[in-house]
């Protein structure tokens, strides 16, 4: 699968020969034929716009809404002048884009407000143990009616390095249910109904996340 506009890509560069490998974050603002339009891409580890250059070497990744990582090798072709400054990266053939089927959403631990809604009346928030691109868990108070195989409506309060923002929302299935204190339980759900936005909100957050816990 080609990635379409507005999808989130995530990238790998070496600046200079012997140069660590920097993690560049993006987003797909055209595609043509022979190119994909790509806004100026933000290094993950210093949170600086990064400056390509033609013909720079790129390793793309990207993830598609079921959970599967996508890779391709591309360069730098050049560099559209627009009301935002974009970078033309090649565009792959189909068959140059590989499927990484041993790694879907990255799962990182985390411990963010998340709204429930069970029902038209029960509503209370938690708080996560951990979240991924295709799930999360929380911990709640055992008294709540929660089992295994409900559907319950959530809304996360996610937090980037940069300070900005943003809500997610989503239906999650409820996969399984543990006690693990003497009043409350752990819930395991996975994404059974989630906008692509509010996923891809998601994913930038784990990975800002991932990239945190490294370095403490």
């Amino acid at each position: 699968m080609l990635p379409k506009i507005n999808q989130m890509m995530y990238i790998q560069t070496e600046s200079e020969p012997d140069s660590e490998s920097v993690t560049l974050r993006s987003r797909v603002a055209d595609v043509d034929d022979r190119n994909i339009y790509i806004e100026i891409p933000l290094n993950e580890k210093n949170r600086r716009l990064y400056r390509t250059s033609v013909g720079e070497q790129l390793l793309v990744y990207y993830f598609t809404q079921d959970g599967v990582k996508h890779l391709f090798n591309s360069s730098v072709q050049g560099f559209r002048k627009e009301a935002v400054s974009l970078v033309a990266i090649r565009k792959p053939d189909p068959e140059q884009i590989t499927k990484d089927q041993r790694r879907s959403y990255l799962r990182v631990e985390t411990n963010l407000e998340i709204g429930v809604k069970l029902g038209d009346k029960l509503r209370f928030v938690a708080v996560t143990e951990d979240l991924g691109g295709g799930g999360a868990s929380f911990l709640c108070e055992r008294r709540w009616p929660i089992e295994p195989n409900v559907t319950l409506s959530c809304w996360l309060l996610l937090s980037y390095r940069g300070g900005s923002i943003s809500h997610a929302k989503f239906e999650g299935e409820v996969v399984r249910v543990l006690p693990v204190e003497p009043d409350k339980n752990l819930v395991m759900l996975r994404f059974a109904d989630i906008t692509e936005s509010d996923q891809q909100k998601i994913i930038r957050y784990c990975f800002e996340r991932q990239l945190e816990l490294r370095r403490d």
